[in-house]
């Protein structure tokens, strides 16, 4: 069978090596995964239950229930940053293609951030746009320079992910303004990947929005990581009406629409405090920080999400990963979410016992490396 051209823009190899390579072990210690270790809240299983038991199980309407886009629109209100509009979206995920989608022409270029989230890069490649990549090494900080080194005349769009994935960072109010001013000066589209935003450790996370204007602002976040419903596939998508409308039509005709159980959850997962959970995953990513730290690696600090993205000593995170996974470690090379091949993604979603069994296995292979 003939494939489509665009199918050969989708490049997965990074990740997948490392499950081959991982198959046959039998007691691995597993600090790949990108996703909560807690479970969902019992009040939000139970009202997820409820909705299915109560015959939310039919087709919504394709922007998602209007409760719950109200609700939404309040909760940024609330924030202090309100939004002309939403579409309750399959996953953030669901969101960002079908963002890209409307805005994106081939040829289109994209601004965004080295590193990356793997789908920042996909994307547009698949779309026929060209990603153009913003240097944050080597403390994953951005500055002016890297944007004007960036930034061609053919960009339309800007993406940040904060907090980030993979470094863990948390952008500062005065990076956020920096960009926000270039974005305006440049007549960027902003797009702000906000999904970690309940996982900031050293106070609340800033948003790039807060300093955009709201005509050319795109804020994404969902339910995935806060409520450890990954498999829900729950997003939502703020932004301009007509934009929004132009979401609604391609999600018509794409998704339809997202989960009717998941939207009726939504409005009790909202109410979930997070502050148990943050302060335990605080307390895990000291762990590992100071772990690495002794261990003699050069890391940087993470103000959020649940990652953290150290050097690989020898300076080829590749062939660091491979020996890692032989002595039964589980990471991710930074080439998966980078154009450079020099570090290597630690999550630390996972227990304290965990997280030291690590260490100890990534200070042992630090020796081979002095």
């Amino acid at each position: 069978m003939k494939l489509a051209d665009r199918r050969y823009q989708i490049d997965s190899s990074g990740i997948r090596k490392v499950f081959d390579l991982a198959a046959k072990l039998k007691n691995p210690c597993n600090l790949s995964i990108g996703l909560p270790d807690f479970d969902a809240p019992d009040a939000v299983k139970e009202a997820a239950i409820a909705a299915i038991r109560g015959g939310k199980n039919r087709y919504t309407q394709t922007a998602g229930v209007p409760a719950l886009r109200e609700r939404l629109k309040q909760l940024y209100a609330d924030r202090g940053r309100p939004v002309e509009d939403v579409l309750v979206a399959s996953g953030t995920s669901g969101g960002l293609l079908m963002a890209f989608m409307a805005l994106l022409n081939p040829g289109d270029e994209v601004m965004i951030t080295d590193p990356y989230f793997v789908m920042y890069k996909s994307l547009p490649q698949f779309l026929g746009a060209v990603p153009r990549f913003i240097d944050l090494y080597p403390d994953f900080r951005l500055r002016r320079e890297a944007l004007e080194a960036a930034w061609s005349p053919k960009c339309k769009m800007l993406v940040l992910n904060s907090p980030n994935n993979p470094t863990g960072a948390v952008f500062s109010t005065e990076e956020l303004k920096m960009v926000a001013k270039f974005a305006e000066e440049k007549d960027l589209v902003v797009v702000s990947d906000e999904i970690y935003e309940e996982f900031s450790f050293d106070g609340v996370a800033d948003s790039l929005a807060a300093y955009t204007d709201p005509a050319r602002t795109i804020v994404i976040s969902g339910l995935s990581k806060s409520a450890a419903v990954t498999g829900w596939r729950l997003g939502w998508i703020t932004g301009p009406k007509d934009f929004i409308l132009a979401l609604s039509d391609i999600q018509q005709y794409s998704f339809v629409c997202a989960p009717s159980m998941a939207q009726e959850a939504t409005f009790v997962a909202l109410e979930h405090d997070m502050a148990p959970a943050r302060a335990s995953y605080t307390q895990r990513r000291d762990t590992i920080y100071n772990g690495l730290v002794q261990a003699g690696y050069n890391v940087v600090k993470p103000g959020g999400a649940f990652y953290i993205f150290p050097e690989a000593p020898g300076g080829d995170g590749e062939a660091f990963v491979k020996k890692a996974i032989e002595n039964e470690l589980l990471i991710i090379p930074g080439s998966a979410f980078s154009q450079r091949n020099t570090h290597f993604r630690i999550s630390f979603a996972t227990s304290i016992e965990q997280l030291n069994r690590g260490i100890g296995i990534l200070a042992d292979i630090k020796k081979h490396f002095d």
